[in-house]
């Protein structure tokens, strides 16, 4: 894709499944970001609708569209249920445009791990680069096919990614145990009794333990897989009575004992350049980035015993979804990756 220079032309953007959560958090971000031109709200079951119905607050005065393969756009946001971007993305892709995915459609290059996470048939070919931009910025700005992290991975793969990838060398460790909770808008907006604010409130349950399918993300972004593991690795997601956010607390086992005071010096030398993560000598909560892009991190124990405790934060509307999706749009245009989620 071409980048955009001060006198450019706006790209033009759509989305695709707008009336979600991530779709609207994603068509507040575009409304106001000064380098593209929101065109565009397709959705489904919410077709016919103007935005305002749903969403009061959003100053937008579009109606959501039914899509059936408009391609007037530079730019697409896919912000669909698992499953359906594969229907969607190749004649995108086809026809030139720039394609942002915020499914798990095309996260792993695995296909049979796709399967078994996703219960989904995945075509070998359907590749996407990996959109984490603290990791893969130098793929992703020379890619036109991004896919989206997802929210539970980007909270875990951004506290451990220092320990695999800081470093000439990296710190061993045998195992890690992550425990995550997300607020209740990560389970989408469509209607269901277990998520009723009468089964949620003063609630949290985990759910997809060792199952969840974000596990083979995680670890293939940690240069490892969920089929032959290279260190022992248990992730138990939650949901909680809250409606945004992520809160990921992992204990981490190494093979040999760190000072704290070092492990604080990795990373922040491996986010030193990364404006959205920021390494925090006190504890974290998910009020501290609730409605931002922001990841916080805090190592809060090491032991002489060499056990770890790292505490993440995230909003996982945005750093978790439509954040990092235009974080990613600004890369991929050379643009300031901040540029439009400073709001």
């Amino acid at each position: 894709m071409p980048q955009l220079s001060d006198s450019a032309k706006k790209h033009t953007v759509s989305v695709i499944g707008a009336s979600g959560y991530s779709g609207a958090e994603l068509t507040r971000l575009l409304l106001h970001h000064p380098n593209v031109e929101l065109q565009e709200l397709y959705a489904f079951s919410q077709a016919g609708k103007q935005v305002t119905d749903l969403y009061p607050s959003l100053s937008c005065n579009k109606s959501y569209l039914p899509y059936s393969g408009q391609m007037e756009s530079d730019i697409y946001f896919l912000a669909l249920p698992h499953g359906e971007a594969l229907a969607h993305v190749p004649a995108l892709l086809r026809a030139g445009k720039t394609v942002i995915d915020l499914s798990g459609d095309f996260r792993l290059k695995n296909t049979l791990e796709h399967e078994q996470f996703y219960k989904q048939k995945k075509s070998p070919d359907a590749v996407m680069t990996y959109g984490l931009p603290e990791l893969f910025k130098d793929q992703i700005v020379k890619g036109n096919s991004i896919s989206n992290p997802g929210c539970f991975a980007t909270s875990i793969i951004l506290g451990l990614a220092p320990l695999f990838l800081g470093g000439s060398t990296p710190i061993p460790l045998s195992a890690v145990n992550c425990t995550s909770v997300s607020g209740i808008s990560g389970a989408g907006r469509s209607s269901k009794t277990e998520l009723s604010y009468s089964e949620m409130s003063e609630n949290v349950r985990a759910y997809k333990v060792g199952v969840h399918q974000h596990t083979p993300e995680i670890m293939q972004a940690l240069g490892s897989s969920a089929t032959t593991p290279s260190f022992d690795f248990t992730f138990t997601p939650m949901i909680g009575s809250l409606v945004r956010g992520i809160y990921s607390i992992l204990n981490i086992r190494l093979e040999r004992p760190e000072k704290i005071e070092t492990l604080n010096g990795i990373y922040q030398s491996f986010y030193r350049n990364a404006p959205f993560v920021r390494v925090r000598e006190s504890m974290t909560e998910v009020r501290h980035v609730a409605y931002t892009n922001y990841c916080d991190i805090h190592i809060a124990q090491a032991t002489r015993s060499g056990s770890v405790v790292i505490v993440t934060a995230i909003d996982n509307l945005l750093k978790g979804a439509a954040g990092q999706a235009v974080q990613n749009m600004n890369i991929m245009l050379g643009l300031d990756e901040t540029t439009g989620l400073l709001l």
